[in-house]
């Protein structure tokens, strides 16, 4: 409790740091915030030639089946590349003033969270003008598991930043990480597309519930898998705790490393 009211008396610096953030990502080039809606159009391009053309994935739409997915991937990963390097990046702020340090991954995720949503446009979008169409009904369960993956990804970033700080390896170790846990997440593929021997290993992927959810709502137009909303609730609560936790014990030592 004491720590959510410090939080919320440098709500302002919060605030600060995620504008900053935003504006500060595509500050020196040309197309300046474009590049939100770009990139992941550059991504969906590539990956539909390769999947649709080359290796044949045999999904239908398979360029809307895969934004569905890539979008909420582009944000979990941005947050946790950028929010490994989160408090190591303000070194000379921390050493400064006082502050409570946890804002610095709270501005970071934060702001990839906003940046998705701007993105997400676009996958409504392409949805509209596929002709798929859109269950109002299922639509309503997006917030909630968008929700779900902020505190999850929250979680995972606190526990990277705080890391990073005494281990600065794990900055360029976890961009191997992240590769390899996106192909184990089903953005490119169908969850049944897995030899059904291996899918309990999948299934232990904590993305692979959030965006089997994103695609029950979105691509297939139906409410998730309420046990899928249970496992991704419990999982994103846990990581969240697990995070807060090893954060403010690591917190006291920052000083000193940095």
């Amino acid at each position: 409790m004491n720590t959510l009211k410090e939080l919320y008396e440098y709500r302002e610096m919060i605030v600060s740091l995620i504008h900053r953030e935003l504006r500060g990502k595509y500050k020196a080039s040309v197309l300046g915030f474009l590049w939100t809606f770009l990139n992941p159009l550059f991504q969906l391009s590539i990956y539909t030639v390769v999947f649709s053309i080359i290796l044949r994935a045999g999904i239908e739409d398979f360029y809307l089946y895969l934004f569905v997915g890539l979008v909420p991937w582009n944000f979990f990963s941005a947050s946790v590349a950028g929010g490994a390097g989160c408090v190591v990046s303000q070194e000379n702020l921390i050493k400064k003033i006082y502050f409570p340090r946890m804002v610095l991954p709270i501005a970071c995720v934060t702001s990839a969270f906003i940046n998705m949503l701007l993105t997400s446009i676009i996958t409504f979008v392409f949805i509209i003008f596929s002709g798929r169409g859109v269950n109002v009904q299922a639509l309503l369960w997006f917030p909630i598991i968008a929700l779900i993956q902020y505190i999850f990804t929250l979680g995972i970033c606190k526990l990277s930043s705080a890391l990073t700080v005494f281990f600065r390896d794990l900055e360029y170790f976890l961009g191997i990480i992240m590769m390899a846990w996106m192909y184990l997440t089903p953005i490119m593929y169908k969850i049944d597309m897995v030899p059904e021997d291996l899918r309990y290993l999948f299934n232990l992927n904590p993305m692979t519930s959030i965006i089997s959810a994103y695609q029950d709502i979105l691509y297939y137009k139906r409410v998730p898998n309420f046990q899928t909303l249970i496992t991704a609730s419990v999982i994103g609560i846990a990581f969240l705790l697990l995070g807060s936790v090893v954060f403010n014990k690591l917190q006291k030592k920052f000083v000193e490393e940095l």
